[in-house]
């Protein structure tokens, strides 16, 4: 009896022992989850930055409105019949 109860011991431990400490243990598990989490952020950031960069692409191939308002904000285009103004602080 003694021998079936150290047996059973001896085994109790080495499942702990995995559970808590082996290869696919809890904590590998609980690492994983959080890596999960951080991933799924990461994704859905890309996610809304593609979605942006959609509507900006779509947007300069079918409307003349956004090549003219980025000519003016980074080349400085003027269009006819309008004055420049430069406003110095």
């Amino acid at each position: 009896m003694k021998v079936l109860f150290s047996i059973l011991g001896l085994m109790f431990i080495i499942l702990q022992y995995q559970l808590w400490l082996g290869e696919d243990s809890v904590r590998v598990l609980n690492n994983l989850d959080s890596e999960l989490d951080a991933q799924i952020q990461l994704n859905s950031q890309l996610e809304e930055r593609n979605r942006l960069l959609e509507v900006e692409v779509y947007d300069l191939k079918n409307g003349l409105e956004a090549v003219e308002e980025r000519a003016r904000s980074e080349l400085g285009m003027i269009g006819e019949g309008e004055t420049f103004f430069m406003v110095i602080d």
